[in-house]
């Protein structure tokens, strides 16, 4: 059963993402070769008064043994943060997604889980509803000029055709769908472009990887981009979410502006 959402003309959100490994924030470049950033807490404060308007937190070494110490994290985030946040990460079966909206989560992401077990996209969507739920698409535009999908952090393929699994995880309720560009994570040489000009896609896209510099958040909302997601040009202090909006209002684009 389609559960199609109407995309709708809102003003285009700027999202800090916080890769969480063992506690700490890292990045890295290609999804390798991570570099300990900070406090998740304290840098999701820091992007909160910068005017963030939403936040995203991965754990990118998420295991069912370390579910309690994500839980705690989210409550700690519930508890501190007053803008709505995501939360990703060894999310395997409905229960666990229902342990994290009960830790406060507003929203959950999806990447793995969701090819391994598609059904799981339908059963959150039913439940919460589709704007609990961001499906995390990891591509990789490959030596051959083919899009191919990548899970576990990007560390193996997968044998589905890019275009054809957007259209079912929108099919199958997905309220967004974040555009994990892994040929341009880390490299500060801007977003795909391409691949987020090349889609008509009824539900809002999430534009990630490539950050560098205000005018390719620009580029990407004019690509498409409904929300563009960032975590290096933030966690390195290069430039902060508000000069990002700044820059953003100056070029004609409609940005909330209102901080914490």
């Amino acid at each position: 059963m389609s559960k199609l959402i109407q995309k709708t003309s809102l003003v285009p959100r700027i999202i800090a993402c916080l890769d969480v490994a063992n506690g700490r924030v890292v990045k890295g470049t290609n999804f390798k070769q991570l570099k300990d950033m900070g406090d998740p807490i304290e840098m999701g404060l820091q992007y909160q008064h910068q005017g963030a308007d939403e936040l995203v937190f991965l754990d990118i070494k998420a295991s069912v043994d370390k579910q309690d110490s994500a839980l705690l994290l989210v409550n700690k985030v519930a508890k501190t943060l007053s803008i709505p946040f995501t939360v990703g990460g060894g999310l395997k079966i409905l229960e666990d997604v229902d342990k994290f909206f009960n830790a406060g989560a507003d929203k959950v992401t999806l990447n793995t889980a969701a090819v391994l077990n598609p059904n799981l996209i339908d059963q959150i969507a039913n439940k919460y509803g589709s704007q609990s739920l961001i499906v995390a698409v990891d591509v990789n535009l490959e030596a051959s000029g083919e899009l191919v999908l990548y899970t576990h952090g990007g560390s193996k393929r997968v044998e589905k055709n890019y275009a054809s699994w957007m259209n079912e995880v929108i099919q199958r309720g997905a309220g967004e769908i974040m555009i994990n560009a892994m040929h341009k994570d880390g490299t500060g040489s801007g977003f795909d472009l391409d691949l987020l000009s090349n889609q008509d896609y009824s539900v809002p896209i999430i534009a990630s990887g490539g950050a560098n510099q205000p005018v390719d958040f620009l580029d990407a909302i004019n690509a498409g981009a409904d929300a563009v997601l960032a975590a290096g040009i933030f966690h390195r202090k290069e430039y902060t979410v508000e000069q990002i909006k700044d820059y953003l209002i100056k070029n004609k684009i409609k940005m909330r502006t209102q901080s914490c």
